[in-house]
């Protein structure tokens, strides 16, 4: 059981319906880093009030009755700096963000479909409901933001009183001036969110009596690079001094034969939060993965442009539930022979790869995967299913393509300025129209990404006499990657305004003499100025 002192006086807690994160201490305890229960005394306990001292289930005001993600914790701490002149080090404020995250985080399962924002995955659309919570909270921020977040009812209710006191402004952003909308607020959506996301689950309840993750030892990785490709690689992580602290290598290669390497650092909130920040191949990368079962998925971003990422999955070589994770490509044509890469730990020596697919040869074998040459039968199409993760697809021909994403943000930036640029990274992906040779039928099924070549063109007749096209930025023909222009007035455009711009981008693929194309809309937009952790 994970830290079982801890969790004992946790579950005692949560049977007299508090949730409590044992943070008042007895009188004199030391400040010092390292101390995360010293410094919540020392620096939160003049505003943040008592409730208890019952030994081991003692609680303050406010900061007992919420649960959230490292993220969370370490925006409501940065908070308290920017408005309430909090002063804390950069150690302590990592120490008390390691221990709230620990004892007032999430479950895996609470946190699941709200990663997206967790890994920066910036042009991902939300679909929030009920509808009162999309034209409430989601009107200001992100969806995934509250959704993220655990509090008892009257938690959320002193949460909306503090956004109005704070930002009495938002009574114009709501549209208040049609409808009575503070107590639409408090009748109607704070009920809402405490019922939906309540302080107290079975779920948080159950997290934390399960084992920690083991994560060090050797993990086998695969991944995926948009305008760059597959990726396999080796991770040893190490572990350094601190409470759940871990050095982090990574070796491997792209699907084109170019090596990617890498080091650094990483900590583990929660039992299975995975955080870690490395340089790789010069560029300084950060990591956001979920650890369960011996397999851990996420992303790894560039810190400087979170656009520029790459979507990984990883076993253990430790854990017992060895098995596969990915197969570079993940497609084959009918009749065709093709060399694929196995990526896993501890595969069977006899491949198979399902039906209407042949191994001809095995070409490498290694304790981290294994490169086979396969045929596909002529006559044969469709998904196998070689593990509850990875599937083969088989096409007769190519039907459809999509762009991905198919609405996408780029921002201009540099130039001068504090803000990055941040890129736009555009594939190709194709679909078959399966065995009865109609789209858009429940017989359709993904290929997978394929080569493209890439156009850009003005979106409308507006874009065009703008001349967006030419000063908005440069889209790479073979990559699909779109690089922003520089910020800040440009004294070429019309009103010297800035290098905005509305544009479509279009793949184009040759399959036999046919050519597919699709479509994208990107809006190039300016910098991004309030960029926290959880947007």
């Amino acid at each position: 059981m994970r830290r079982s002192t801890l969790n004992k006086n946790l579950l005692q807690s949560l049977s007299q319906g508090v949730l409590t994160a044992s943070l008042a201490l007895a009188a004199g305890m030391s400040q010092a880093d390292g101390d995360a229960l010293g410094i919540i005394a020392g620096k939160c306990g003049a505003c943040h009030t008592q409730e208890s001292a019952e030994p081991g289930a003692q609680s303050w005001s406010r900061i007992s009755h919420q649960r959230k993600t490292p993220e969370g914790w370490l925006m409501t701490i940065a908070r308290m700096q920017v408005m309430h002149g909090l002063e804390i080090t950069d150690a302590q404020r990592r120490e008390v963000v390691k221990y709230l995250a620990d004892q007032q985080g999430l479950a895996p399962s609470e946190a699941e479909d709200y990663r997206y924002v967790l890994e920066r995955r910036m042009n991902a659309q939300e679909s929030i409901t009920p509808q009162p919570l999309a034209e409430g909270c989601a009107r200001c921020h992100s969806g995934a933001r509250f959704k993220l977040q655990r509090r008892n009812e009257s938690e959320w209710e002193h949460l909306a009183h503090f956004h109005l006191g704070q930002w009495p402004s938002t009574e114009y952003q709501m549209l208040a001036r049609d409808r009575d909308w503070f107590p639409m607020i408090l009748n109607d959506i704070v009920p809402l969110l405490g019922e939906q996301q309540p302080l107290l689950t079975d779920a948080w309840s159950q997290w934390q009596q399960a084992p920690e993750a083991q994560v060090t030892g050797h993990w086998v990785v695969a991944g995926h690079m948009p305008g760059k490709g597959d990726m396999n690689a080796v991770m040893i992580v190490t572990a350094a001094a601190g409470d759940d602290q871990y050095k982090v290598m990574l070796e491997g290669q792209y699907a084109d034969g170019s090596a990617i390497r890498g080091e650094g650092s990483a900590t583990l909130y929660t039992g299975y939060e995975w955080r870690a920040n490395l340089m790789v191949d010069g560029v300084k990368m950060r990591q956001v993965f979920a650890i369960q079962n011996g397999q851990l998925a996420g992303r790894m971003f560039s810190r400087q442009d979170d656009s520029v990422g790459v979507d990984i999955r990883a076993i253990s070589e430790q854990h017992a539930n060895a098995g596969l994770i990915a197969i570079q490509p993940a497609y084959l044509k009918a009749g065709s022979e093709t060399e694929l890469t196995l990526v896993g730990t501890g595969l069977d020596a006899d491949v198979s790869l399902g039906d209407g697919v042949r191994v001809l040869k095995v070409l490498e074998r290694s304790d981290t995967g294994i490169k086979v040459l396969a045929r596909a039968d002529a006559n044969h199409q469709g998904i196998n299913q070689l593990s509850s993760q990875v599937t083969l697809a088989t096409y007769q021909t190519l039907d459809q393509i999509q762009v991905t994403p198919a609405y996408a943000v780029a921002r201009v930036g540099a130039n001068g300025g504090a803000t990055n640029k941040l890129s736009a990274h555009f594939e190709a992906e194709a679909w078959s129209a399966g065995n009865d040779g109609e789209l858009n039928t429940a017989d359709d099924f993904r290929i997978g990404v394929v080569p493209a070549e890439w156009q850009a063109k003005p979106f409308d007749a507006v874009a065009e006499a703008d001349e967006d096209l030419k000063f908005a930025g440069q889209l790479n023909p073979s990559t699909g990657v779109f690089s922003t222009a520089g910020a800040g007035p440009n004294a070429a455009r019309k009103m010297s305004t800035n290098n905005a711009g509305h544009l479509t981008v279009t793949a184009q693929v040759q399959e036999g003499e046919q050519t597919l194309s699709a479509d994208a809309e990107l809006i190039v937009t300016v910098q991004r100025w309030n960029n926290p952790p959880i947007p």
